[in-house]
């Protein structure tokens, strides 16, 4: 059984910064790429970012790329998101997932997913 846990999340004015971070149960993180997506209300899950097993290979959505940064810690269980100069539309619930030993933006490619941690972004 895998289990992600989400941490970070909170009230941040806009042009701050947050870091997340997902913790994961298991032995086998490091063969695992890893995502973050987020979904605000009304809307479909939204990929943000992703690193692959082993952190040499990043994407980010357009949305977010030059202000986020994704990085992992295979030997701690944990992947970051790094936020900054965040944006009212970045407001959303933030997951992190499991995947294969790839980066994808896809949610269907993803197994595993933690309960999400609540980002809202205030002017």
């Amino acid at each position: 059984q895998v289990q992600l846990v989400e941490s970070g999340g909170g009230l941040v004015q806009a042009g701050g910064s947050l870091r997340l971070s997902c913790a994961a149960s298991g032995s086998t993180f490091g063969i695992y790429a890893m995502g973050w997506f987020r979904q605000a209300p009304g809307k479909e899950r939204a990929f943000v970012a992703a690193v692959n097993w082993s952190g040499g290979s990043t994407s980010y959505a357009d949305s977010v790329k030059g202000r986020f940064t994704i990085s992992r810690e295979n030997g701690k269980n944990t992947v970051y998101l790094q936020m900054n100069s965040l944006k009212l539309e970045d407001t959303a619930v933030y997951y992190c997932a499991r995947g294969a030993g790839y980066g994808s933006s896809r949610p269907s490619d993803y197994n595993y997913w933690g309960q999400g941690t609540q980002v809202t972004v205030s002017s």
